[in-house]
């Protein structure tokens, strides 16, 4: 899944909006490291006077604070910035559920989710390696697809148990 803090309908986006609605930086500063803080207000500032010149001006500007927000975001958490994406982007089934268990303050349906589609995962690759197991030691190709099949599960199980006890926020 990306990250989803680079569309225009999400946190960062909603905070830099906010804050330039109100003249009030400090609903967007959380969302930056405080190594970024100077270049978000410098941002800031020139966003707030560009917006006294008209609305094309403000719309320009908006939208640099915006991508300036998101960028130094991205950068806080070790990850690229590739762009704002356009409003409405489907981020699958976890995030509208991690979000709404953070607005009703019950990880949940979340949890069962996750655990549902781990569990689905790994019991499909077990029995792949399984069904490829019990292969003829002189058929080569068969034996290939054990040791893929066997690390599938193993490195999928391995990798995903590392990623829950201390992996990145994000891809990188």
């Amino acid at each position: 899944m990306p990250p989803h803090c680079d569309t225009m309908d999400v946190p960062v986006v909603t905070a830099a909006r906010k804050a330039l609605e109100t003249g009030n930086i400090n609903l967007i500063l959380p969302w930056v490291p405080k190594t970024a803080e100077d270049e978000l207000r410098r941002s800031f500032e020139k966003a707030l006077q560009a917006r006294k010149l008209g609305k094309e001006a403000a719309e320009v500007a908006d939208y640099w604070f915006f991508e300036t927000a998101v960028r130094l975001h991205r950068e806080g958490e070790g990850a690229p910035y590739t762009g704002l994406k356009p409003a409405g982007l489907d981020w699958g089934p976890i995030v509208p559920r991690a979000d709404m268990a953070i607005e009703k303050g019950d990880p949940g349906e979340v949890v069962c989710l996750i655990v549902h589609a781990v569990e689905e995962e790994l019991e499909r690759r077990f029995r792949h390696a399984m069904e490829t197991k019990n292969y003829d030691v002189n058929d080569v190709e068969a034996a290939r697809e054990y040791v893929q099949a066997m690390l599938g599960f193993v490195l999928y199980a391995h990798h995903l148990y590392e990623f829950v006890r201390g992996g990145s926020l994000h891809d990188k």
